[in-house]
């Protein structure tokens, strides 16, 4: 899943949001050099890659997508998948979708010390563009991907996947509508387990 799902799922738990946020730049043993919130947090981004990369209706969602993307079609999808949560927002927050942005981008701010310097570099774009409010629009999907494209030298061809979200589109919210339900059920247990590790 993309950074709105993976923050959604802690819960409102902000050291755990944190942790999860950061996960993809903390290898292997090194989330142990962390405090035990943000390391429940980047243990628990690493389950829900799991399941995420396991799960057949996801697997369903990248075989919708073209073949000339690759390896790249599981980070498009979940690309996707953000979209529709951003855009179905009020059907799992009582929060409205700019002001738990503007929440979590405060947060960043407040604890910016604790994040490695790649994703402080990171969450300065994140917040100066708007992220995670622009994902309940596709011209915002859009501008992802045509930044995903750069990022690898135009090689996957990201950039173009919004066709494919609008030919498939209904396709793809039913596929989400299903997955994050199975998601959600499946991350609140994994959250669970993982503090009863460290109440040990």
């Amino acid at each position: 899943m993309n950074y709105l799902a993976h923050i959604y799922l802690s819960r409102d738990q902000e050291m755990v949001s944190l942790g999860n946020f950061m996960a993809d730049h903390i290898k292997g043993s090194k989330y142990k050099s962390y405090s035990e919130p943000l390391q429940i947090g980047i243990l628990l981004h690493r389950q829900i890659d799991s399941f995420t990369d396991a799960h057949p209706v996801s697997r369903r969602s990248k075989r919708r997508l073209h073949d000339r993307y690759g390896l790249f079609r599981g980070i498009i999808i979940d690309i996707f998948y953000d979209h529709f949560l951003a855009k179905n927002w009020k059907e799992y927050s009582a929060m409205d979708l700019k002001q738990y942005s503007e929440n979590f981008y405060e947060l960043l701010v407040k604890h910016e010390e604790v994040l490695p310097q790649k994703v402080v570099m990171l969450s300065n774009y994140m917040i100066k563009d708007n992220w995670l409010l622009s994902y309940a629009d596709i011209d915002g999907i859009a501008q992802v991907l045509n930044g995903m494209n750069r990022r690898t030298g135009s090689i996957s061809e990201m950039d173009r996947a919004v066709e494919d979200l609008e030919e498939h589109y209904q396709e793809f919210e039913n596929d989400f509508r299903l997955f994050f339900k199975d998601l959600c059920e499946f991350s609140d247990q994994k959250m669970n387990e993982i503090k009863r590790l460290y109440e040990r």
